[in-house]
């Protein structure tokens, strides 16, 4: 049997390249991501962090927020996570640093994190062409509407002549 369909277009899920971001651009990464007990507790073990404040209910009960608190670095990681598929996904070279990250509320088990992307820096590299330097500012809310988490974020991203060429 031979295929005599027409030829197929494909379509590949990928980032954006660094030319095609604009300074104040804001993406809404979605859908969010509702951090679970076991997430949290599965996250906390296997980063080795033995904060009681992540796994004892009963002593967790006892301090300022009544009851366990999502790990910190869970949300770090799930605010730039959420990212990835919208922005990076093959289009990132490296991650060149986080910034000011801060933690301004906690998240608790049940709640659902929804990150906002700004693009607040874009610049082509100075050392090595077809990659450009991307700065972006992440900020997470939860299912209220609280921010919970901000971070700045520095990556090193392809440009779409690169990708053209080949180098990418």
């Amino acid at each position: 049997m031979s295929d005599t369909s027409p030829e197929r277009h494909v379509i590949e899920q990928r980032g954006l390249y660094f030319d095609e971001l604009t300074v104040g651009a804001v993406y809404a990464h979605r859908p969010g991501r509702t951090l679970t007990e076991a997430d949290n507790v599965l996250f906390t073990t296997l980063t080795m962090n033995t904060q009681a404040l992540h796994l004892d209910a009963a002593w967790s009960a006892a301090q300022p927020f009544g009851q366990r608190l999502v790990n910190s670095m869970l949300t770090l990681a799930t605010l730039v996570g959420q990212s990835v598929s919208q922005l990076t996904q093959g289009t990132i070279v490296a991650q060149l640093g986080l910034t000011d990250v801060v933690f301004p509320r906690p998240l608790f088990h049940g709640d659902t994190l929804y990150t906002e992307t700004e693009i607040t820096g874009v610049r082509p590299s100075s050392s090595r062409p077809g990659q450009g330097i991307v700065s972006m500012a992440h900020t997470g809310r939860n299912q209220h509407g609280d921010v919970v988490a901000t971070a700045t974020r520095s990556v090193l991203m392809w440009s779409s002549t690169a990708q053209q060429e080949g180098r990418a």
